[in-house]
């Protein structure tokens, strides 16, 4: 009698190319994209692109005061919420750096963006095997659009590194899942790791370690992302769910409690619970109506979040995406379960699947895709039903900012489809139907590369505005450095991008359009400035902070002296 040997479906679980095997052309290809989409990046921080605004520098900020070791801000300054992860980050690259800049601040996002291609390309070739949807994955997350690049480098707190962190517990819960120990060897008595584990019992270990610790950090850092830390989490019971009652489990608790550290000691020692204070920022405090909420959540925020908008604002025919998304979700979340019910059940008579080294059980990757696809789901809920959605729609798009992590599993139904159509589990043939099938899915890829490619392209274009009004803006530190200005009060928007640029050279209060103080997010600046002899006033030309000083300085003569430079209004009390 012959046994026959299951084979394993094509693209998912296929056994990956051994160590040292030539890249090829496809390899090549995902080299050169990975390349693109950094050098673009880079490209942008030298031209001092995205523009940056004064949480940003608040950011920079915090980490010129770790960097002196004047300070160790658990908390974004002014909050209790959103941990200050970029600003440790950024502190060494100043303290190399000699100083404060702009360039060192987004330094360290930019390595997190690259980190997040480089694992989101690994996931999708576990997930799938398919290094040609591995390279349209890649080339995908190379674009950019106004909103994409703004929470890829912008150092304003979470976005840059909650991107790479969904990627790595992921990929960190797929491997685990994949290489589960199963029954105990006959001869040895140990557990027998399948498939082939190339990693040794203390690898794992720090696996699991590592889980545990990006998930509390990222609690610290900002809860977006934690639907994807429950999804992932759960793929690791549904699996492991033995190894977790042993030393595993007790060793991602304990790195877990490491990772959120900061937020629980800061909890413990004020009292404070932060997960208020995160609802009053999501729009608990305020209200929006449900049309409202509806049309920012689920027609305006998939285009602007997942990047297929020019810069601030969805053409209608961009709003297309807002349709596919659900679609693909479905599809996504169906073809997911399917392979997690169906994969590895043929008949008893096929006996075991080969073991490779380096193999993805069918089911495990079906796990995890529909995790990817649930998590996604549970974003895009939690954002609608917000009143952000409602109130700031364009601007709170951002919190859809993971909704990236689950691109491979969006779009692995409809690679497959475009590259294999579909062909009945009887035939093997294609018919009409799945030549049509084809069609579209071809159509859709299309039409997602082209809208993305056009939004990076918008992006681009502002560049050199951006690069013109940073350059104004070093003019005004500049100017006020030769008049001898120490103290200023001025706009939100102005004060502590001022004080960054400086060095705290200059050091700002914030006042409102009626020159009462404002929110000050650093105290400290704003008795500094109350106690000095005569502060300054600065406000960009034709603001309305402009038009009172300006009103003032009419009504009250001698009592200002103006000094104008392109693009700002300085007001010199005599």
């Amino acid at each position: 009698m012959t046994v026959g040997v299951r084979e394993q479906p094509r693209g998912e679980g296929s056994p990956r190319p051994r160590p040292g095997a030539r890249p090829g052309l496809v390899g090549w290809l995902t080299g050169l994209a990975v390349l693109a989409g950094v050098g673009y990046r880079l490209w942008l921080l030298l031209r001092a692109a995205p523009p940056t605004n004064s949480d940003e520098a608040t950011m920079g900020l915090a980490a010129l005061h770790i960097a002196r070791g004047e300070g160790f801000p658990v908390w974004f300054y002014g909050q209790q919420y959103m941990g200050t992860l970029e600003a440790y980050l950024a502190a060494p690259v100043f303290a190399v750096a000699g100083g404060p800049s702009l360039l060192g601040l987004r330094l360290p996002t930019l390595a997190l963006y690259a980190l997040f291609l480089l694992l989101t390309w690994r996931l999708t070739l576990r997930l799938t095997g398919d290094r040609w949807f591995g390279l349209l994955v890649v080339a995908l997350l190379a674009l950019g659009s106004d909103r994409i690049i703004k929470n890829q480098l912008i150092a304003g707190g979470g976005y840059p590194e909650m991107n790479a962190a969904g990627a790595a517990l992921a990929l960190l819960a797929l491997d685990l899942a994949t290489s589960r120990p199963g029954r105990r060897s006959a001869d040895t008595g140990q557990p027998d790791w399948r498939p082939a584990d190339t990693w040794r019992p203390g690898w794992r270990l720090a696996r699991w370690a590592s889980w545990g610790f990006l998930a509390g950090l990222m609690l610290w850092v900002d809860p977006l992302v934690l639907p994807y830390v429950a999804a992932t989490g759960a793929v690791l019971v549904a699996f492991c769910r033995r190894e977790l009652w042993g030393a595993a489990g007790a060793l991602l608790g304990a790195a877990a409690v490491l990772g959120a550290a900061p937020l629980l000691l800061h909890s413990l020692l004020t009292g404070r619970n932060p997960l208020h204070a995160v609802l009053a920022a999501g729009g608990a405090n305020a209200s929006a109506g449900w049309p409202d909420r509806l049309h920012g959540g689920l027609v305006l925020g998939p285009g602007l979040g997942m990047g297929f908008c020019a810069p601030g604002q969805c053409a209608t025919w961009q709003l297309w995406w807002a349709l596919a998304l659900p679609l693909l979700l479905v599809i996504a979340g169906v073809t997911a379960w399917r392979a997690l019910r169906t994969a590895d059940s043929g008949p008893a008579a096929a006996g075991p699947a080969p073991v490779v080294s380096g193999a993805v059980s069918p089911r495990v990757a079906g796990a995890v895709r529909l995790a990817l696809v649930l998590a996604a789901v549970a974003t895009l809920g939690a954002y609608t039903v917000s009143s952000s959605a409602g109130l700031t729609p364009v601007e709170s798009s951002r919190y859809l900012s993971c909704l990236l992590i689950s691109l491979p599993a969006l779009l692995w139904p409809v690679w497959a489809a475009a590259r294999h159509g579909l062909r009945p589990a009887a035939t093997g043939q294609h018919g009409v139907g799945s030549t049509l099938a084809r069609s579209i899915a071809v159509v859709l890829l299309a039409a997602t590369l082209g809208t993305a490619a056009h939004a990076t392209w918008r992006a681009a274009e502002t560049v050199p505005a951006t690069r013109a009004a940073e350059a104004r803006h070093t003019e005004l530190v500049s100017t006020l450095r030769q008049l001898g200005v120490r103290h200023v009060r001025a706009g939100y928007w102005t004060c502590n991008r001022l004080t960054f640029a400086s060095a705290e050279q200059v050091v700002c209060a914030v006042v409102d359009d009626t020159l009462r103080p404002g929110f000050d997010r650093y105290p400290a600046y704003r008795r500094e400035v109350d106690n000095a002899a005569a502060p300054a006033w600065v406000a960009p030309a034709g603001s309305p902070l402009a038009e009172v000083l300006d009103e003032r300085q009419r009504t009250t003569p001698g009592s200002l002296d103006l000094v104008t430079i392109e693009g700002w209004r300085i007001y010199l009390p005599r």
